[in-house]
């Protein structure tokens, strides 16, 4: 009799679990809320990894430009003749102090080449 007793109240509590609609929402709201959770940490995670491999790729590209440049800038200076080379450093430097007169010279020869490009209706 105790044996059947103690089932019945077995039976009694899962229909009164089933039935207790309120409850099962709310431990259903809680596991979304700890699935949603760990998926932001793991969606965070993977972010910040992809960002972190796509730095270091374009910090190698920075430098292979940079090495690149050095050599390429080296093997011009070794091979132009000095008196080129002095023209040259006193253009870039006139550049320099005077910006406004050739940046108004760069927006002319970009007008021109447009101007030409135009007139012959963009063949090459």
């Amino acid at each position: 009799m105790a044996e059947t007793r103690s089932q019945l109240g077995d039976t009694v509590e899962e229909l009164a679990a089933k039935t207790d609609v309120k409850g099962r929402a709310r431990a259903r709201a809680a596991d979304l809320r700890d699935r949603a959770g760990a998926l932001t940490v793991q969606l965070r995670s993977t972010a910040a990894h992809a960002g972190h491999l796509a730095q270091d790729k374009a910090a190698r590209a920075g430098h292979t430009v940079q090495d690149t440049a050095g050599r390429t800038g080296g093997a011009v200076r070794d091979t132009v003749p000095g008196p080129v080379k002095t023209a040259a450093t006193v253009v870039v430097q006139a550049g320099l102090r005077h910006r406004r007169p050739v940046l108004i010279a760069g927006a002319g020869a970009v007008v021109a080449a447009g101007l030409l490009r135009r007139r012959q209706g963009g063949r090459h």
